[in-house]
């Protein structure tokens, strides 16, 4: 790991020597001579690192190389954020902050000479160590990533084995037995539990037998009025009730009370995941009423302890068992060759790969993990070269479970860009849904992320993103309808590997609570995850080596203006949904802040002090009490996402949806390199403006009017690379008016207008790139199916009022097409799709519809590959739809 500290800080200074060369002037010259005397020693560092065996000096050795490059990196960011603060002050200022300046820059240059001299005096002790002639390899350093075409959109693989396991958990689930009844899957970490349920129960056939659902995964110290709250929120959300407002004022008495009336005539289906302790039974059964409907508990778990008590319910237990060896050797075939046409294995790795599906014991995630090592792996020398070692680390630790070894293994085979990469996402809670835009968001705040020509740091991040992924050393959480992660989460046992490694290698910490943190922890932590908290933050202005503060509680929590300052390192400020009101003005101390996140917080205005955050790169006010931005974001000229709204109804019965953008500033663009702007106010000169933001990718806009059309139509053509278009009318009387558009943006991938249309735009038959399409309250006489049917990637429709005739006839087309949502069509008598149309549906949801006689109303349509018989019934060459199943 001490590599991987070298190989980015060798890329931090080069990045700096090349983008920040005019800041530089007194530190440029040591920067290039300690870059040089670095290359020169990471291949020896690698074979260092990759010795079964290392000696004391070797081990001290790699740990003050990887000391030294984090002294470097801070030294730098130091620096850089001196010169800053006399860049962006007043020229007053800059007169009175000159001497101090200087006093820094002599400082940092005097500990970069003696840095200098440091690394010559390693490079001869290693010399020592009889490593002189060794030929390193500085292959993984200059790896570059791009996305494996065949897997950005691919579907998840098939579920191997689990045949008869599944069939047994389906029957207990609506055998008819209307006692409540505890089901326990019991493994080991790694067998597939999770897997299994998620397979048999977590989809929308299983969840049609109860009235609500839930799944909650249980963490080692989870706390059990948290718990309940889950249980309470996933009920109502499931169940399609309003969650209440007031559930993080309720005390354990009052959530019980909650749970209990809101069950007690409802058949209802919870999931706990990952129980852990028999206790967990006992906290919560007197909230989970026996009420004769046929509800139904599932626990997984890795204790059999846990699985065979049941506490006077009616229980079962199934144990998992290892895969036979067919279906182990299916599995890995289809991660390690997934490439291959025909996923097989070539008949020269055959016994090689036999040898390694043989150490999974039969072990799904073992399987998985391995197979990602493999995929990237093409000659039999490799192949033996992984053998070997998984072989060597089996027998130096035989305590080390299988599963573990695998995914240590698996770690290691990472390449250098993307092992920081994965140990940040060990920074998120256990079993966290981590948004994929989010993450490499913040990957690429920390200058994990390699330049590459020709190619955003957004774009690389994305191939990292789907690398980690496609070797399942992160798992996809939710897709969106063409197969792109939405979502990612990580396994319990990598995640475990991980948070070892972030103390061992001075990553960062974790403070969640389940060990005591020494003060010197927390003073010298780079990277710090606050998972419990007594709501102060103030204390943590004493780590001045701070990267990246990332919060997870919902508590209330202030910080102090004082201690602000004391943070020129911060790169990454994450705050999503803390009970925050008040940003201090300090925060524009943070001049080295790349991104901030302030999405679900009750913060309601930002102080103007922003305006000095000159590299902020990633600003996220979503769900926030903000309505206007100053006028100082303006001169956020490194800005390249900007993210902002508020969703809301404008009547009763919910017919008209709009959506609150908010006020920008006049001169926002002055913001040449944004490439995410959502969802801003139609207001002023600002639609105008856009045209000459060519670089946006995203963006939406509220509050449009007809008066808008050839403005709004004239920016758009001018955004070229454009990918992501919203457009929303806040005035149910207003037209949405597209006409003055001759040709739409050539990359355009989705599109949503919302708000009433004349007529269907020309332009739609010639979205050729069009993955996902809205109409929202367009109120259209004419059919608006034959003008996108032949569209060749569209995947996903969402029609909400956007026809008032009576019948919607699929001649043909939507070849891609795999989620359909058809709501509020007041008009709407019948559907018929003609064989051959929608050839690829998955997923058809129809709701307020009720003027459709053959339907029952208030059902919800779900088309499965595996549930589509009994739900409509074929007559000649059409699937006429006659039934809904919830």
């Amino acid at each position: 790991m001490a590599s991987v500290a070298v190989d980015h800080v060798i890329g931090t200074i080069m990045s700096a020597l090349q983008e920040e060369a005019t800041l530089l002037v007194g530190i440029k010259d040591e920067l290039e001579e300690i870059s040089k005397e670095l290359v020169s020693m990471r291949s020896f560092l690698q074979d260092a690192e990759r010795n079964k065996v290392m000696s004391k000096g070797e081990e001290t050795w790699v740990a003050e190389v990887r000391d030294t490059a984090h002294q470097i990196e801070d030294l730098i960011d130091e620096y850089m954020y001196y010169m800053y603060r006399k860049q962006y002050s007043t020229v007053a200022h800059r007169i009175f902050l000159t001497p101090k300046s200087l006093l820094e820059k002599r400082r940092i240059a005097s500990k970069l000479q003696q840095i200098n001299k440091n690394i010559i005096g390693m490079d001869e002790r290693r010399k020592r160590f009889g490593n002189d002639h060794v030929e390193g390899s500085n292959a993984h350093c200059d790896l570059t990533l791009y996305p494996r075409d065949s897997a950005v959109f691919m579907k998840e693989d098939d579920v191997v084995g689990f045949v008869d396991e599944s069939r047994l958990l389906k029957t207990w689930l609506i055998d008819g037995e209307k006692h409540l009844t505890l089901i326990s899957v019991v493994g080991m970490g790694g067998s597939g539990k999770t897997t299994l349920v998620a397979k048999t129960c977590n989809n929308e056939t299983a969840k049609s037998y109860f009235d609500c659902y839930a799944w909650v995964t249980v963490s080692q110290t989870y706390a059990r009025d948290d718990l309940l709250r889950k249980l309470i929120k996933e009920c109502h959300e499931s169940g399609k009730a309003r969650v209440p407002n007031d559930l993080g004022t309720k005390d354990f008495k009052d959530l019980v009370e909650y749970l209990i009336g809101y069950l007690k005539h409802k058949k209802y289906l919870v999931i706990l995941d990952d129980v852990w302790d028999i206790s967990l039974w006992e906290n919560i059964k007197a909230s989970l009423p026996n009420n004769e409907f046929g509800s139904r508990i599932i626990f997984t778990t890795r204790n059999e302890d846990v699985g065979s008590f049941s506490s006077n319910v009616r229980s079962h237990m199934l144990t998992i068992k290892p895969l036979k060896n067919e279906e182990a050797w299916d599995l890995f075939c289809k991660k390690a060759f997934f490439s291959n046409p025909d996923k097989s294995c070539p008949e020269e790795l055959k016994p090689l790969a036999l040898e390694l599906v043989g150490k999974c014991d039969g072990l799904p995630l073992a399987i998985v993990a391995l197979g990602g090592v493999m995929s990237s792996k093409k000659s039999t020398s490799e192949w033996s070269s992984v053998w070997d070692n998984l072989n060597w680390q089996l027998n130096s630790n035989p305590r080390l479970e299988i599963v573990k070894s695998i995914l240590l293994l698996s770690f290691n085979y990472l390449p250098s860009p993307l092992k920081y990469c994965f140990l940040y996402c060990c920074l998120f809670p256990e079993d966290y849904k981590i948004r994929r835009q989010r993450l490499i968001r913040l990957w690429i705040a920390e200058g994990f992320i390699q330049n590459v020509d020709r190619t955003t740091p957004n774009e690389v991040a994305e191939s990292y993103f789907m690398e980690l992924t496609l070797r399942s050393m992160l798992q996809v959480g939710s897709r969106n309808a063409c197969g792109r992660p939405r979502a990612c989460q990580m396994h319990d046992l990598l995640r475990e590997i991980g948070i070892s490694m972030l103390e061992r290698e001075k990553f960062g910490v974790v403070y969640d609570g389940k060990i005591k943190i020494k003060e010197c922890q927390l003073h010298q932590a780079r990277r710090l995850s606050i998972q419990t908290t007594n709501g102060d933050l103030q204390s943590y202005g004493n780590m001045r080596r701070l990267r990246s503060l990332l919060v997870f509680v919902d508590s209330s929590v202030s910080f102090s203006s004082t201690s602000l300052p004391n943070l020129k390192l911060m790169r990454s400020l994450d705050l999503e949904n803390v009970a925050i009101n008040i940003l201090p003005e300090g925060l524009g101390t943070l001049l080295n802040l790349r991104y901030l996140n302030l999405r679900g917080t009750q913060v309601q205005k930002l102080p103007k002090s922003i305006g000095k955050l000159r590299n902020l790169e990633s600003l996220d006010i979503t769900n926030t009490k903000v309505k206007e931005l100053p006028s100082e974001v303006a001169e956020l000229q490194n800005l390249y996402h900007l993210i902002m709204w508020s969703k809301g109804i404008a009547n009763n019965l919910g017919d008209f949806l709009y959506l609150n953008g908010l006020q920008v500033p006049f001169k926002i663009s002055k913001l040449k390199k944004l490439q995410v702007l959502y969802y801003i106010e139609a207001k002023g000169d600002i639609i105008r403006q856009l045209g000459s933001m060519t670089q946006l990718r995203r963006m939406g806009i509220s509050n449009l009017r007809e008066a808008d059309e050839h403005d709004l139509c004239s920016s758009i053509l001018n955004l070229k690379l454009i990918r992501t278009l919203r457009l929303y009318v806040n005035n149910e009387a207003e037209f949405l008016r597209m006409d003055a558009l001759e040709t739409p943006p050539p990359q355009l991938q989705k599109l949503g207008l919302h708000g009433k249309l004349e007529r269907v735009p020309h332009w739609f038959c010639s979205l050729q790139n069009l993955t996902s399409l809205g109409l929202l309250g367009s109120s259209l006489e004419e059919d608006q199916l034959p003008h996108v049917a032949a569209l060749p990637n569209l995947g996903r429709v969402t029609l909400i009022n956007s026809f008032v005739g009576e019948n919607l006839h699929f001649y043909s087309g939507f070849a891609k097409l795999k989620e359909l949502y058809l709501f509020k069509f007041r008009q709407l008598k019948g559907i018929i799709i003609e064989k051959g149309a929608m050839p690829d549906i998955q997923k058809l949801w129809i709701d307020s519809c009720f003027a459709l006689d053959a339907v029952p109303r208030g059902r919800v349509l779900f088309l499965n590959s595996d549930s589509s018989g009994g739900n409509g019934s074929r007559d000649g060459e059409s699937f006429v739809l006659s039934q809904y199943l919830q």
